[in-house]
């Protein structure tokens, strides 16, 4: 029960937190940013809005995490191999004397591990799949 706690409190903070990128999705595309500014690339608000909606699953996965198992898995791996790519990326910017900031490498980094920490196992889903089906309505 209380590793259940745990997970729906993480899930509920994760998925706050991509959820939240709604604010800087709506402002590229309102003030057509992503055009002006960021010379042509249109990738950005496409990648925020992928992180809004894999938010609001995770909100709805807070619930019953064990049901949600995959989504929750594919979340922190998702957020895992991301944190590698942009490692990557930072590590050849710094190569070619561009200054990258690593700090969205660390936080999707954390994301991906707290999630894969607090992913249920395979026992808590298969238990939830036979509670759920033994239920009568």
């Amino acid at each position: 029960m209380k590793r259940e706690r745990i997970q729906q409190v993480i899930l509920g903070l994760a998925g706050t937190a991509f959820v939240a990128l709604i604010y800087p999705l709506w402002s590229d595309l309102w003030h057509a940013k992503w055009l002006v500014q960021m010379q042509d690339n249109e990738c950005e608000p496409m990648f925020l809005s992928f992180f809004v909606v894999l938010g609001l699953f995770l909100l709805l996965a807070v619930k019953k995490p064990a049901a949600h198992r995959s989504l929750i898995a594919f979340a922190a791996w998702w957020s895992s191999f991301h944190a590698a790519v942009m490692a990557v990326q930072t590590i050849e910017a710094w190569n070619r004397g561009v200054h990258r900031d690593y700090t969205d490498v660390v936080v999707a980094g954390i994301i991906g591990v707290v999630l894969l920490t607090v992913t249920p196992t395979v026992r808590e889903a298969a238990a939830y799949r036979d509670s759920a089906s033994t239920v009568t309505p």
